[in-house]
């Protein structure tokens, strides 16, 4: 017959002072831990923008070989017009630009049209003077190296992508500290 542990022997378990105290240690621990995750999450979302962006611009080069006519890549707020201006995170739109106006027209095939495809908070910035990337047929890219900036909210530079004459686009993460370009 098995014998019932005995009443008086001590009972097993975690007081309560001892849940308060392991409570305390991991709140301490997360609150060190909050902002780092905060940062990486940022960096994060900075680089799914920049292998987005690689991509469309990959994209962009191909349709004009492909079709043998220019193509174009520019911001787009609506999804149908290009914008004027160097802000490039609400959206692009990518077109074969069958008549070389640098503008969609109602004949000119819209190839992509991606509405709000940054990551939250990011702003992607051109270079001073190039507000559209255009590809030739043999897929060099019209005129000079075209360079965008991806930037958290604060105002720093958390990645780069440069796309030269010949049309080839690289991206780079930013470790330094640096400003956003203006």
């Amino acid at each position: 017959m098995p014998v019932a542990p005995s009443l008086s022997a001590r009972q097993r378990g975690v007081t309560l002072v001892e849940l308060v105290l392991a409570a305390s240690v991991l709140m301490l621990l997360a609150g060190i831990a909050l902002p780092g995750l905060h940062g990486f999450a940022e960096r994060q979302r900075a680089r799914a923008a920049m292998h987005a962006l690689l991509a469309e611009i990959g994209h962009a080069r191909i349709a004009a070989i492909r079709h043998n006519r220019r193509s174009v890549l520019c911001p787009s707020m609506d999804g149908r017009t290009c914008s004027d201006g160097r802000e490039w995170q609400h959206g692009r739109l990518l077109f074969v630009d069958l008549d070389g106006n640098h503008r969609p027209d109602p004949d000119d095939p819209v190839l992509q049209a991606d509405l709000a495809p940054a990551g939250r908070g990011l702003r992607i910035v051109t270079s001073r003077g190039r507000e559209q990337l255009r590809f030739l047929p043999d897929g060099r890219s019209a005129g000079s190296n075209l360079g965008f900036a991806l930037c958290d909210g604060r105002g720093r530079l958390l990645a780069r992508v440069v796309v030269n004459n010949l049309g080839r686009a690289r991206g780079e993460r930013i470790e330094a500290d640096l400003p956003c370009p203006g």
